[in-house]
């Protein structure tokens, strides 16, 4: 009956404690209220069998069950329908530049440093629905993977597609991965554009240098935030191609990541340096930067309260009604 009502002035309730006390009333006045006589005999009287007398009782049940609506009604019973409109201001353009060079395959991260990235990624990109985002790959060289948009289903497939090949020139181009970024952002008209820089290695190929690229992303207002991904000291890496079965073959090799570079970029462009060493450190970082670039939202909630009153206080009157009427009619002998 009460199924997503609600009460607005709840203390009302506590007047539910005078109907146990109107009974006891009603117990105790009950024989006062009836006229007695005492004679010697009753073989002058015939006696009847009307059940009126019996359900004079009715009376005072009819008057709790007005009370106990009243007080019901006064506990101003309603329903709330809540309707919200969110509105998003101009979000935030992202693109992420993932280095797929054969070191990436490393596996000082589980499964390796890609698979890690890839799982960490996917749950940033779920995270920024008000968003659009791209994606450039580069090794030796760089190429957009998925221009800036706000279908997330499809940046999510294609990164889930970035893969380790052959087709890419071999090395770590970073001047360009990061130049073919800010070329996708740089006519963007969102109120923030952000580069995620990913390496695992050194710039040794291409022909930009990455401190050029960081001074076009500054002047075309782009943050970049960098993050160098490979453990510290030692790590077990592709060093060669087995000739019978296709695959890579590993060893421990040292890991050697620019630092220097990448906090140099981050710094031009009002960005900040991370490195990952592990899936934790690698997720934390991304968490941070989820916060670091916020977009707003306005939510605007619109409340419709319709009062569920009135037919408590018809009910309470219409028992009223009836109690009075039989009071005076049909009970008027016997009370």
């Amino acid at each position: 009956m009460f199924e997503g009502i609600e009460f607005l002035n709840k203390q009302w309730f506590w007047a539910f404690l005078v109907l146990p006390l109107a009974i006891l009333w009603y117990i105790f006045k009950h024989k006062k209220q009836t006229a007695e006589l005492k004679i010697s005999s009753l073989k002058g009287f015939k006696l009847t069998n009307s059940v009126l007398p019996k359900l004079k009782h009715g009376l005072f049940i009819l008057r709790l069950l007005a009370l106990a609506f009243l007080i019901t009604a006064l506990a101003r019973p309603q329903t709330i329908d809540v309707s919200s409109k969110t509105k998003t201001t101009r979000g935030i353009d992202i693109v992420m530049a993932i280095d797929v060079s054969a070191s990436m395959l490393a596996k000082d991260l589980s499964p390796n440093r890609l698979e890690a990235l890839k799982n960490v990624a996917s749950e940033f990109i779920k995270g920024r629905p008000n968003d659009r985002i791209g994606l450039v790959e580069y090794a030796g060289e760089s190429y957009t993977r998925t221009p800036v948009t706000s279908d997330k289903s499809i940046v999510l497939r294609s990164l889930n597609d970035i893969k380790y090949n052959t087709i890419i020139e071999g090395g770590t181009a970073i001047g360009m991965g990061l130049a073919t970024a800010v070329n996708r952002l740089k006519d963007s008209k969102a109120k923030s554009k952000v580069i995620i820089l990913l390496t695992d290695g050194v710039n040794n190929t291409g022909f930009i240098d990455p401190k050029i690229a960081s001074e076009l992303a500054m002047e075309y207002g782009i943050k970049t935030y960098t993050i160098g991904l490979g453990t510290n000291g030692m790590a077990l890496s592709p060093v060669a191609l087995d000739p019978r079965t296709g695959g890579f073959q590993y060893a421990r090799v040292p890991v050697e990541i620019d630092e220097v570079l990448l906090k140099e970029i981050a710094s031009v462009t009002g960005g900040k340096y991370f490195r990952a060493t592990n899936n934790k450190k690698l997720e934390e970082i991304y968490n941070e930067i989820n916060k670091l670039e916020k977009t707003d939202v306005e939510e605007f909630k619109y409340y419709n309260y319709e009062e569920k009153y009135r037919p408590l206080v018809l009910l309470a009157g219409l028992f009223l009604l009836i109690e009075f009427l039989l009071r005076n009619t049909l009970f008027r002998s016997f009370i």
